[in-house]
This record gives structure tokens, sequence and C-alpha cells, in this order.
């Protein structure tokens, strides 16, 4: 091998190498903003509604007949897991959590509300699924933190 091709091959490695590099940070950032995205979302759109007993959670959960109490209870865990999508060692945890809200969700819009808004939880269950999955290695992490104890 001459040293044009050698010095083309290893310059050609490298492009690539710097390639991968970026690639990877740019998916790194993308599912960081997604992660903000959801937390923002669940924290303001769907847990604050809940929390401050707005006039059209209550009413949801009135024809739900769950109450006040199971609103409560239900905005608390969106909230804690709003915050918790932010919080590098329980990401994975928190997106698998919601997405069993979201299968609740989607199982109370298909028989109270007859599949009114039932594509809503299902849409945001892809996103959710994406953290829990690329995520995953703090997972490990978080189960060597709470046998520490």
């Amino acid at each position: 091998m001459s040293e044009t091709t050698a010095s083309a091959t290893s310059t050609a490695s490298v492009a690539s190498t710097v390639s991968l590099s970026g690639r990877r940070r740019a998916a790194r950032i993308a599912l960081r903003s997604v992660q903000v995205l959801l937390a923002l979302f669940y924290g303001v759109a769907s847990a604050l509604p809940k929390l401050i007993a707005h006039p059209s959670a209550v009413e949801s959960f009135d024809k739900i007949g769950w109450g006040s109490g199971a609103m409560y209870t239900i905005g608390a865990l969106e909230l804690a897991g709003a915050v918790a999508l932010l919080i590098p060692v329980l990401q994975s945890l928190a997106a698998i959590a919601l997405s069993a809200l979201m299968v609740g969700a989607f199982i109370v819009q298909l028989t109270v509300f007859h599949g009114q808004n039932a594509a809503t939880p299902l849409i945001l269950i892809v996103p959710l699924a994406l953290i829990a999955w690329a995520r995953r290695e703090h997972n490990g992490e978080l189960l060597r933190l709470a046998l520490r104890r």
C-alpha cells in the first residue's frame, strides 16, 4: 500500500469517527430535548390542572367516578415523573412509570370517554419508550444505589 493510499484511508477513518461522535452528540441532545419537553408537558399541562383542581380536571374525574383523591394522586404521580425525567439516575424508571400511567389513561379514554382522545396517551408512550430504552444503563446504577442501603 502506498503512502498516499494509507494517508487517505487514515483520513477517512478519522472523518468517520468524528462524524459518528457528532451523530451521537446530536442524538444525546435530541433525546435530552425530548425529555425536557415531556417533563414540561407532564408538569405544566397535565399535572398542574389536577393539582390545582382546575374545573376541567374535576369534571373529568367526576365523569370517571374516581373523585378528587384520584385526581390529586395522578397529578402528583405525573409531577413526580416529570421531575424524575430530568434526574439522570431516574430517567429510565420515570419513563417506564409514565408509560404505565399512559396505558391507564388509554384504557380510561376508551371505556369512559368512548375513545375521544385515546390516541394522545399512545402517542406519548412512543417517546417515553425511547427514553426508557436509551437511558436503560441508569437502571443498574439505580439498583446499586438502592441495594447499598
